[in-house]
């Protein structure tokens, strides 16, 4: 399953990229399910995300390693892929990037995932599709001019 959202926001590439810090990350967590930050790194190759959901009857772990990031003059990009995630998901790698395009920036969410079944796949589709929609304004407040 695929994800794809795409935010235009008021400030440079590199003002973007020097914004995906632990208090951007925390900001963008929807209020539902509560998390626990356990591990911030950053954004490079090699760093490690780790949070712990909070789901009222039950917690599940989830971790990501960023496998890969790149900079150009056109895009500023990096990787998470999941190596430790919650029971709903048997994979799952999300794309962020930041891009530069008819003199406007863009912050592009670009998720694919896979359940352990197709009909689970479908079944939380909403629900990981609303979690990302939620971060649209709040990227817009944090990055405008």
């Amino acid at each position: 399953m695929n994800i794809f959202l795409k935010t235009p926001v008021s400030k440079s590439i590199q003002e973007v990229w020097d914004g995906f810090d632990e208090k951007l990350f925390k900001a963008l967590a929807p209020p539902f399910p509560p998390f626990r930050l356990l591990r911030f790194d950053g954004c490079l190759t090699g760093d490690k995300v780790g949070i712990e959901l909070n789901f009222i009857f039950f917690k599940q772990i989830w971790e990501s390693d960023i496998v890969e990031h790149q900079k150009t003059d056109e895009e500023y990009f990096f990787v998470d892929k999941g190596s430790r995630l919650p029971f709903f998901l048997s994979t799952w790698q999300h794309k962020h990037r930041i891009v530069r395009e008819n003199g406007m920036t863009y912050i592009i969410d670009d998720i694919k995932y896979k359940t352990p079944n197709i009909i689970l796949d479908f079944l939380i589709y909403p629900a990981l599709y609303l979690q990302f929609l939620y971060r649209k304004p709040i990227y817009r407040r944090y990055f405008k001019a």
